[in-house]
């Protein structure tokens, strides 16, 4: 029987940081205005006003909050104006991660994420900071299975499978994320957000030099940035994966990462609804894929995308190595599968050219000078509307669909018949007109269900694929 406890101090910085956090973007709107207007003087007196507030919140919230954790269950006091009491069974726990970011791990802290079976997480419990140790002691009280998977007993079970990224391949990792796509678009973010906050003389002499500026300078600037951006992509890569090592045990998959923010994360295999095998546009050609797996309820990986990544980058010749490795159940990837029709293309190649075709004709009647940009970007997805073609499949064996897909990566995903939660066909008057339809699988997902397609089948495939799931 343990005493209910406070939270580690620090758990004051962490309330500080969560409420800014939420109120980020009325900061910013409000703050751009106001200077705009000439106001700079009460925009840093609201701005510290508000961190006193906050300050004392974080307060009064860490006071009002403690813990406390028997054999079977947590009990967790919470509120500041309305007192809550929660309790969580230990039967209803699915895992027990610790991460240690920055701030966690000069104070040798840690923060204790509880996920339970349902969708609601409000029946899940955060301990933003508590001592490592103390994090570690509630792993070992609250696991349904004792032999806790922990670094310490990671070097006494060497015989669990176990894998791990090394430095090469995280640089691989990084190059070959496509993440640059995305550091572009925040880059011309912040960008757009902060164009007002520059005096006018500074970005008319800016302008003016740029444009004097000969197209060889400007390509070479342009790159330049580029390369910068991608390095940061690379680094991100770096920190985010950096030390990765998964380790399969007995009823679950145990997963550390991270150079600056440390995460241990616990699968249950229970929970583990599919397999997916995802190829970027830039790692295809190279043989490179990533894993991922569907899991079911809760909230694993704190991301808000419908799967959980379980190995960063990999060969696709070793997928299969890593499966009979890591999860021999789903060691079923087929070589071959039943592609969609040729009559099917056209389906493939409207819903791809449809925006495209759209922006053509508004650029021809507003703005004809650029409609050669819009042409190649005609092209691109025209190419895209083939890929996506090319790509649609499936194969089923005794006890597997597998599912090969194109929206801007290929994936290709292992469903264990046991797994999946309902089928659909789907067909309008020209799918049938064609003997055509489309196959919708459903599985459970984090928040709720997700639905894998295999569209314009031929229909006698899919009357197969659902005698298939009846037998």
């Amino acid at each position: 029987m343990s005493n209910p406890k406070h939270l580690n101090p620090l758990a004051v910085v962490f309330n500080v940081f969560k409420s800014f956090k939420n109120a980020f973007y009325f900061i910013v709107t409000f703050s751009v205005l106001a200077i705009s207007d000439g106001f700079f003087k009460y925009v840093l007196l609201g701005i510290l006003g508000l961190a006193v507030l906050f300050i004392i919140l974080g307060i009064i919230s860490w006071r009002r909050f403690t813990y406390e954790v028997t054999p079977d269950q947590i009990h967790i006091k919470h509120g500041i104006f309305i007192r809550k009491d929660r309790y969580i069974s230990r039967n209803r726990i699915q895992s027990i991660d610790l991460t240690q970011g920055i701030i966690h791990r000069p104070f040798g802290l840690t923060k204790v994420e509880i996920e339970t079976a349902g969708n609601d997480r409000d029946v899940d419990a955060n301990l933003s900071a508590v001592r490592y140790n103390e994090g570690i002691r509630i792993q070992e009280m609250l696991k349904e299975n004792r032999n806790l998977a922990t670094e310490e007993k990671v070097a006494q079970e060497p015989e669990y499978p176990k894998r791990t990224v090394n430095n090469r391949d995280l640089l691989i990792a990084g190059a070959t994320s496509g993440s640059i796509g995305v550091i572009i678009g925040l880059f011309g973010l912040v960008f757009s957000q902060i164009e007002n906050l520059i005096p006018d003389h500074v970005y008319d002499v800016t302008t003016r030099w740029l444009l004097a500026q000969a197209l060889e300078s400007l390509v070479i600037f342009a790159l330049m940035i580029a390369i910068i951006l991608w390095g940061l992509g690379i680094l991100g890569s770096l920190i985010k994966y950096g030390k990765f090592q998964i380790i399969r045990y007995e009823k679950e998959l145990f997963i550390t990462r991270g150079l600056l923010e440390k995460k241990q994360m616990t699968i249950p295999l229970k929970r583990i609804q599919a397999v997916g095998i995802e190829e970027n546009f830039i790692r295809q050609p190279f043989g490179l894929a990533t894993i991922y797996v569907v899991i079911a309820g809760g909230e694993i990986g704190t991301t808000a995308d419908a799967h959980t990544l379980l190995f960063p980058v990999i060969r696709k010749r070793k997928v299969e190595e890593f499966l009979n490795d890591i999860l021999p159940e789903y060691n079923q990837v087929p070589h071959h599968y039943k592609r969609v029709p040729v009559r099917a293309l056209p389906y493939y190649l409207v819903r791809s050219l449809l925006i495209p075709i759209i922006l053509l004709i508004l650029a021809f009647i507003f703005t004809p000078t650029i409609w050669i940009y819009l042409t190649v970007l005609f092209l691109l997805f025209l190419t895209l509307g083939y890929a996506r073609y090319r790509t649609a499949g499936y194969h089923v064996d005794d006890q597997f669909l597998t599912v090969r897909f194109r929206v801007f990566n290929k994936e290709t995903i292992l469903i264990p018949k046991k797994r999946i939660q309902a089928i659909e066909v789907i067909h309008h008057f020209l799918h049938r007109k064609q003997e055509l339809a489309s196959f919708k699988v459903s599985i459970l997902s984090k928040q709720s269900g997700r639905q894998i397609w295999i569209k314009e089948l031929e229909q006698q495939d899919n009357d197969y694929l659902i005698k298939w799931l009846e037998r």
